[in-house]
C-alpha cells in the first residue's frame, strides 16, 4: 500500500474549507437563536395586520379551502375598506361573499360559490356578475391549485389535463383573456399540451390551528390548496386559534405548513374562523351560517348582517360576546370539540453531537485548532 504525502501549502485551502463549515455553523446557531428572540415576535392585532399588509388593488388569496375560513380577517380587510382588490378562492362560501357584497372586490379568480341563490336575489356574487361590477375567472379545483403550486415553486407556468378544452372553463374568458390558458408544444414529443400561468398573490390571509410567535404556522386536517396559497404569496398573515411555545412547534415538526420566514404577521384569534369549523376545535355553526345565506339572498339582507356582525363587532372577542349576548352560549358550546389524539410521530436519534463538550471532534478526538495545526504539520494524506 502506497502513501502519497500531499504539501502542507494545499492542506490550506481544507483548513479553509473546515473554517468555513465551523464559521457557517456557528453563524446559523446565532441566526436560529436570533429568529427565535422575544425581539422577532409577529404577534399583532388583526387590525394592525391588514393595516399593515393588505392594500388596495392588490391580489389577495383566502388560503383555506371551505374548512377553518379566515374569517376574522377576511371581516377586518372589509372594516377597513378596501377597494379595488383581486380576489383568489378555492372554495368560495360566505368569506367570498361577503366580501365581495361589501365592495372590497372587483376581480374573482375561483372554483366555485356556494351560496344559497335562487330567483329572489341571488347572493352577492351572482348580484356583482349581473350588475358587471365583479368579474370573474372560473377553473377546477386541480387548475386553480396548479397555479399556486407553480407559483409557490417559481414557475411561469404549470401544464394541467387537456381534456378542459372542449370544455365552456377553456372557452370563456374574463379578465384573463388569453393568458387563462395557452397551448403550447411539448419540446420532447411534440404534443400539444394545455397549460395555466403560475399565481403569486400579493398576500394571503390564513387560518391555522397553531402557531408560534415567530410564524411557524401549524395546520392540520383538509389541506386543500392552504400551502401552495401561503407560499406562492408574497406576503402571509396567519390567524389561529392560539399561539403556541416554539417548543410544541419543534416536537410536531410535520404539522407546520408555513415556515416562520415567510409570515409578516401573526394574529391570535379564538373562534377566528366561525362559523366555518376547524378541527379539533369546533364544528360547522350551522345557526349562524343559515343566518348568514338567509341574509345574502337580497343586498340589503347583507347589508343588515354586516351592519351587526363585521361593523357593529370591532374585533373577533367583540363577535363571540355579542353572539353570546344575543344567542346564550349554548350554541358555541354545542360545537366545541371533543379531544381526538393521534398517536405521537417518533422523532428520536442518538441524540449525539460530532463535537464533545470539550470540542473535540468525536472521530478525530481533536479540537479544530489541534486539527488544523496537524494539517500544517503533516499534511493531508491519501491512501
Amino acid at each position: 500500500m502506497s502513501v502519497i504525502r500531499v504539501p502542507s501549502r494545499n492542506s490550506e485551502t481544507i483548513t479553509r474549507f473546515v473554517q468555513s463549515i465551523w464559521k457557517y455553523k456557528t453563524k446559523s446557531r446565532e441566526r436560529q437563536a436570533g429568529c427565535m428572540g422575544d425581539g422577532n415576535s409577529k404577534v399583532m392585532s388583526a387590525k394592525e395586520a391588514i393595516n399593515r399588509f393588505v392594500h388596495d388593488g392588490e391580489e389577495l388569496v383566502i388560503g383555506n379551502y371551505t374548512v377553518g375560513s379566515c374569517a376574522e380577517l377576511v371581516y377586518e380587510v372589509i372594516r377597513q375598506g378596501r377597494k379595488g382588490l383581486t380576489l383568489y378562492s378555492q372554495s368560495g362560501i360566505f368569506d367570498v361573499e361577503t366580501i365581495v357584497g361589501a365592495g372590497c372586490v372587483d376581480r374573482l379568480v375561483t372554483t366555485y360559490c356556494l351560496r344559497a341563490g335562487g330567483k329572489k336575489g341571488g347572493s352577492a356574487v351572482e348580484r356583482g356578475l349581473n350588475a358587471g361590477t365583479l368579474e370573474i375567472e372560473d377553473y377546477t379545483n386541480f387548475q386553480y391549485n396548479a397555479r399556486l403550486m407553480a407559483g409557490m415553486h417559481g414557475f411561469s407556468y404549470i401544464q394541467v389535463l387537456e381534456g378542459a378544452m372542449v370544455t365552456d372553463l377553456f372557452h370563456k374568458r374574463s379578465f384573463m383573456g388569453e393568458d387563462k390558458f395557452r397551448v403550447i408544444k411539448c419540446p420532447y414529443t411534440g404534443k400539444d399540451h394545455l397549460t395555466v400561468p403560475a399565481a403569486n398573490p400579493d398576500v394571503c390571509i390564513v387560518h391555522v390551528q397553531r402557531c408560534d410567535k415567530f410564524g411557524n404556522a401549524q395546520y392540520w386536517g383538509a389541506l386543500g390548496s392552504v400551502a401552495a396559497a401561503a407560499l406562492a404569496s408574497k406576503r402571509i398573515v396567519v390567524s389561529c386559534e392560539e399561539i403556541v411555545e416554539h417548543d410544541i412547534i419543534q416536537s410536531s415538526p410535520h404539522l407546520t405548513l408555513i415556515p416562520a420566514y415567510r409570515v409578516d404577521a401573526v394574529v391570535e384569534v379564538p373562534w377566528g374562523a366561525n362559523p366555518t369549523e376547524v378541527l379539533g376545535y369546533y364544528n360547522l355553526d350551522q345557526f349562524m351560517y343559515g343566518l348568514f345565506m338567509m341574509a345574502d339572498g337580497t343586498a340589503d339582507g347583507l347589508k343588515a348582517w354586516m351592519d351587526e356582525w363585521v361593523f357593529g363587532c370591532e374585533n373577533r372577542a367583540a363577535y363571540v360576546d355579542h353572539y353570546i349576548q344575543k344567542f346564550g352560549s349554548k350554541v358555541l358550546d354545542g360545537i366545541r370539540a371533543k379531544a381526538f389524539y393521534s398517536a405521537p410521530a417518533n422523532y428520536g436519534s442518538a441524540f449525539t453531537s460530532r463535537w464533545d463538550r470539550e470540542g473535540k471532534e468525536r472521530n478525530m478526538g481533536m479540537t479544530l485548532p489541534e486539527f488544523e495545526q496537524t494539517l500544517k504539520e503533516r499534511g493531508k494524506l491519501y491512501e
